[in-house]
């Protein structure tokens, strides 16, 4: 959540935040007066409390009509502060339910506008003149039938739509895939980590995925737990209600795990292949780090993702995503853009974001500094979103007879092997 005093020093940034979100600024008003009420609420119940205990140690050594005035008056307090302690209690309710309301303020020179107003920051790598080739490029699908690869109809007949079996080559380079990620991961310092892919509503709700995103949440009401759609929910909560020394920050972890996504509101969208499915597996780096070191280290997490795009030799972009299209919890975002050939264009593949202190706040985790006690900030990064990756693999390194050459950095891990053949 926000810093409470936001609130009170300068809530015309929290309302310009907002507006460059595309949002109303109502909430900002209304978190105002929730928390002058909550503060006064306190204040009268602390007041009349404070009243009450001294009274109880006057009726001690009182005597006569003296002590029968202070019992009537502490007969009168008793109900008095069981009214006050219920008004604070619903306006302390009222303060905390606007709070997980209000996403977190992004930064001022964050591009403004939607999904459709991103700002390309960099390029990189050439998208293949396939016609110069000589050849029409096949879709991944169609690879990765021809190859083993991908199994679609049995993925809908087990499980249903948008599901999917990698099969033979695809699974072995699935799991070369997260090899290469791990190992650059800790090469760069990272922690592996195996997270569970089961949470409690409070991890959720500590990241911000139970707001804007609950529709599109697996959700298991006989145990209230959720699958999550990144392992970003764990890898943040790993931490939760716990004190961090700052001389032990930053904190990296790369989780591995599967992923979970209703995909709402993506009917008919990206229905072929495994570009757009409700289960993939993901490598996600995490970072825990004091506030001043943020940016630095985001900027960090976007070179680690352009080293991994470019080890597998495909085209790219970088973009800054636009204030309105920002996650609640995110300040500030990259999203790395990777060229699909048959679709002629660029998709997302990777994303890191900036949270600041906004996860850290809900989900109570603090620093121990010089300084004193006060909340870290928390960076996410997805390293490789396998079935993303694995398209962009088959469409850009396909050859006319269907194969694939396996990009150098990764055939380490596919046991040397410099091309995925077709089976059939």
């Amino acid at each position: 959540m926000i810093d409470p005093k936001l609130l009170r020093t300068d809530p015309d940034a929290l309302r310009a935040a907002q507006e460059a979100r595309g949002e109303s600024s109502e909430l900002v008003d209304q978190l105002v007066t929730a928390d002058e009420r909550r503060r006064s609420s306190i204040a009268s119940f602390e007041t009349l409390r404070a009243e009450q205990k001294s009274i109880g140690k006057e009726v001690a050594r009182a005597t006569g009509d003296d002590k029968a005035r202070l019992i009537a008056r502490t007969r009168e307090l008793s109900a008095a502060v069981k009214a006050a302690e219920a008004s604070a209690a619903e306006a302390g309710a009222r303060f905390d339910e606007l709070m997980l309301a209000m996403p977190n303020p992004v930064f001022a020179d964050v591009p403004l506008g939607g999904e459709d107003d991103f700002v390309v920051v960099e390029s990189h790598g050439t998208p293949r003149d396939f016609a110069a080739e000589g050849f029409t490029p096949r879709d991944h699908l169609e690879l990765g039938e021809m190859l083993g690869a991908i199994d679609m109809a049995r993925g809908a007949k087990v499980s249903g739509a948008r599901f999917y079996f990698l099969t033979g080559q695809g699974a072995l380079l699935e799991l070369a895939l997260v090899n290469l990620a791990m190992a650059k991961a800790t090469e760069w310092g990272f922690t592996p980590i195996l997270p569970p892919a089961l949470v409690k509503p409070s991890a959720m709700e500590g990241t911000g995925f139970l707001g804007q995103a609950a529709q599109d949440v697996y959700h298991l009401p006989a145990d209230d737990l959720y699958l999550v759609g990144t392992s970003e929910v764990a890898l943040a909560a790993f931490h939760s209600d716990e004190i961090l020394d700052a001389a032990s920050l930053p904190r990296l972890y790369a989780g591995f795990s599967p992923c979970y996504r209703r995909e709402a509101g993506s009917y008919g969208k990206d229905t072929r292949g495994i570009f757009r499915v409700h289960w993939f597996d993901k490598v996600e780096m995490f970072v825990y780090c004091r506030p001043d070191e943020a940016d630095a280290l985001h900027r960090k997490l976007l070179a680690f993702e352009k080293d991994f795009i470019a080890a597998l030799e495909l085209p790219f972009q970088v973009l800054e995503v636009a204030a309105g299209d920002l996650g609640l919890s995110a300040a500030r975002k990259y999203d790395c853009y990777g060229w699909i050939p048959t679709q002629g264009r660029y998709r997302e593949i990777t994303s890191t974001s900036n949270c600041t202190t906004f996860q850290a706040r809900r989900l109570n985790i603090r620093m121990r500094s010089e300084a004193g006690t006060e909340p870290l900030a928390t960076l996410n990064g997805t390293l490789c979103a396998m079935t993303r990756m694995i398209i962009l693999l088959l469409e850009n390194h396909q050859q006319p007879d269907g194969s694939v050459r396996v990009p150098a950095a990764l055939r380490p891990y596919l046991g040397g092997r410099e091309s995925l053949t077709p089976v059939n």
